[in-house]
């Protein structure tokens, strides 16, 4: 991918979040009759791999412009997988194993972040009642008389694990508690849709979520919820480009903390009805850390670098999920700017004007960084492995166009 400097200016239409609508394609494992997704957003790369395993799986998906039907024709509880695999793998073995007391699937894919096992997946799993085990490539489950509802303690508020556990008990015999979950937008909205396929799920805040296992969930018609990531990238792009930008479909009630952070760091915006409206401003050094929702998420860290490199002074940054996630950093150096990491802090001497160069997306959330990098370069910036980005990002090319004409 090729990024010259570039002004953000215009609309920009908010697609399907990808961390939720991936969750709700495995939810539909849990179901033999049709489930239909609306605002799905289809063209992400990682949609397409959950796709193609749901039909090869057994399930029949069809698509078109922000729609996704999927029927159920003779189900196959091993998804046998030779491509690029994803992190959601693991929670389509959860959704296997309490349907059909069984599953295989490929080792899990994504984003390589630090220690980013599956630990905490296997737990939930063997703490339901299933013998999990690795073989050949695949993560292997077997439950002969079904998984049974127990008392699941994350150590640690972990998304995966959580959105794991939720989906596992739901057709499990009694009831399951889990305890330390992470209450997050795309959790919340995956209950939402599970509740209405006939789950029996409640959430008592992060204390705990309550699942009461039933025999069968039905069919059901659902909506993605906006990409909270998404909107913040073009919040910031055109913060950073010096640009003026309307966010339509934006979702506030998901990114109030952020927000704050961005405003007391010189973003002018203000809110339109369904709509936010970023009118430049000037980048203020930031300081924060990562933590739950509602805070500042491990994969918002990247975009906030790229903010604090464009103001003058030092920015700080700390990341308590996903301790030196901060590989991208060596990139936005190839672009000239300045960082350190102390202690597992990022610290960045902002205010020194970038070049172009070439660079590698080390991961999605590590490429969209250098794109907004390469957005205020001199001269051209080449990213290589630019496909990382395509896997969260849908109609991309479009949008830019759109955004920079």
């Amino acid at each position: 991918m090729i990024v010259k400097k570039s002004k953000l200016q215009g609309q920009v239409r908010i697609s399907g979040a990808k961390n939720c609508a991936l969750k709700l394609l495995t939810a539909s494992v849990l179901t033999d009759e049709t489930v239909e997704i609306f605002n799905s957003p289809n063209g992400l790369l990682d949609m397409q791999v959950h796709i193609k395993m749901l039909n090869q799986m057994g399930k029949t998906c069809t698509e078109r412009n922000g729609y996704l039907k999927i029927v159920e024709n003779k189900i196959n509880p091993e998804l046998l997988w030779d491509e690029r695999s994803i992190r959601n793998s693991l929670l389509i073995l959860g959704s296997l194993t309490t349907r059909f007391g069984e599953g295989k699937v490929p080792l899990p894919g994504g984003c390589p972040l630090g220690d980013r096992k599956y630990d905490l997946h296997i737990m939930i799993l063997e703490k339901l009642g299933a013998r999990v085990w690795e073989e050949d490539g695949y993560l292997c489950t077997e439950a002969k008389n079904g998984l049974e509802g127990a008392d699941i303690h994350l150590s640690i508020r972990s998304t995966g694990a959580t959105e794991n556990g939720i989906l596992s008990a739901t057709l499990a015999k009694g009831t399951t508690t889990i305890w330390n979950p992470h209450i997050r937008p795309e959790i919340i909205d995956l209950i939402h849709m599970l509740n209405k396929m006939g789950a029996k799920i409640k959430v008592y805040g992060q204390k705990c979520i309550q699942i009461e296992g039933v025999d069968k969930l039905n069919g059901v018609r659902h909506t993605v919820i906006p990409d909270n990531m998404e909107a913040l990238t073009w919040a910031i792009g055109a913060v950073i480009t010096k640009g003026e930008v309307e966010i339509l479909d934006f979702p506030f009630e998901h990114l109030e903390f952020p927000l704050i952070q961005l405003r007391e760091s010189g973003m002018q915006f203000y809110r339109g009805q369904h709509s936010l409206i970023v009118k430049g401003g000037e980048p203020y050094p930031i300081d924060i850390s990562t933590g739950p929702y509602p805070g500042i998420n491990s994969d918002m860290q990247p975009l906030f670098a790229v903010y604090g490199a464009m103001s003058k002074g030092e920015s700080r940054i700390i990341d308590l999920r996903f301790p030196g996630r901060y590989a991208y950093a060596e990139e936005l150096a190839k672009m000239g700017i300045t960082f350190s990491v102390d202690q597992g802090m990022l610290k960045i001497e902002g205010g020194t004007p970038l070049k172009g160069n070439k660079v590698q997306a080390l991961d999605l959330r590590a490429g969209i960084a250098l794109l907004l990098a390469g957005l205020t370069a001199e001269g051209q910036t080449e990213i290589e492995d630019s496909w990382q980005i395509h896997r969260g990002y849908e109609f991309l090319d479009l949008k830019l166009d759109d955004l920079t004409k």
